[in-house]
């Protein structure tokens, strides 16, 4: 391919992503500093609890290298083109794209930097989305590649950042508040993660990974504090099984908090 003809087909990729963004009205990007907070549980959960509220909702799993999207909500089938577009997944009403749905179970993603980017770039311009009232974009954790990739083509509505209250979490959900910032973001949420976690046998409260970081963390950089979610074992249990709470145990506190959220971003991006 000679230089020209890469030129040409990175501008053609530019515009479909450019039309395919236009279609959605909300893009949501949900960033962690740092892996193991519950990324991923949130960016399901909340597209499920914003799909129970009658809107439209995409799910993109943007982790190129660590794709778990299909095993939190039960899909096992291959994802199929057709016409040279890919086509979504679609459960509960949630239209769905990741990586793992795309390459054979278990094989490692031993990609640099660029061809991660590039399969961004796919999955964001080449998806057959629709017109979306939201776009939940699951990104890999940390402020690398990916993530400046997805921000700079998606331009997002919203960041949420998640995190748990103990210090050493909040010391990656500060660097990724800071890329939010200095990326222009004007909407930037904290949700505290595993805040709390009631005892199943006496009732009592345990502040097992301390409690409020998350809401210091929000004052600290005057942004939004979305709200927290306690630990609970059937939102582990849900993403093993592919049955997300929010739809698993509706009742349970913690599909309470994920709905709470849910209804707080909807309000501030209508």
């Amino acid at each position: 391919m000679t230089q020209q003809e890469q030129k040409e087909l990175l501008e053609r990729q530019e515009q479909q992503i450019k039309d395919a963004m236009a279609r959605i009205k909300n893009r949501v990007v949900v960033f962690s500093g740092k892996g193991g907070v519950g990324k991923t549980t949130l960016s399901v959960n909340l597209a499920y609890a914003l799909a129970k509220r009658g809107t439209s909702v995409g799910l993109l799993d943007a982790d190129i290298t660590g794709p778990n999207v299909p095993q939190m909500v039960g899909l096992s089938t291959k994802t199929e083109a057709e016409q040279g577009t890919i086509v979504p997944h679609e459960k509960e009403g949630v239209r769905i794209i990741s990586l793992a749905s795309i390459i054979p179970l278990g094989t490692p993603v031993i990609w640099r930097g660029p061809l991660r980017s590039r399969a961004i770039d796919q999955l964001l311009g080449e998806t057959r989305w629709g017109e979306l009232d939201f776009l939940i974009i699951d990104l890999p954790p940390g402020t690398g590649d990916e993530v400046l990739t997805v921000v700079q083509r998606t331009s997002p509505q919203m960041a949420i950042i998640v995190t748990t209250p103990q210090e050493v979490s909040l010391i990656d959900a500060r660097r990724a508040t800071n890329m939010a910032k200095r990326m222009g973001l004007s909407e930037i949420g904290i949700v505290e993660n595993m805040s709390g976690l009631v005892c199943p046998h006496c009732g009592a409260d345990i502040d097992l990974f301390g409690r409020e970081g998350g809401e210091r963390l929000a004052e600290e950089f005057a942004v939004r504090f979305l709200g927290r979610i306690p630990i609970d074992v059937a939102v582990r249990l849900g993403g093993d099984t592919g049955e997300p709470i929010v739809l698993a145990a509706p009742e349970a506190i913690a599909s309470l908090g994920f709905c709470s959220i849910a209804e707080r971003i909807r309000n501030i991006l209508s």
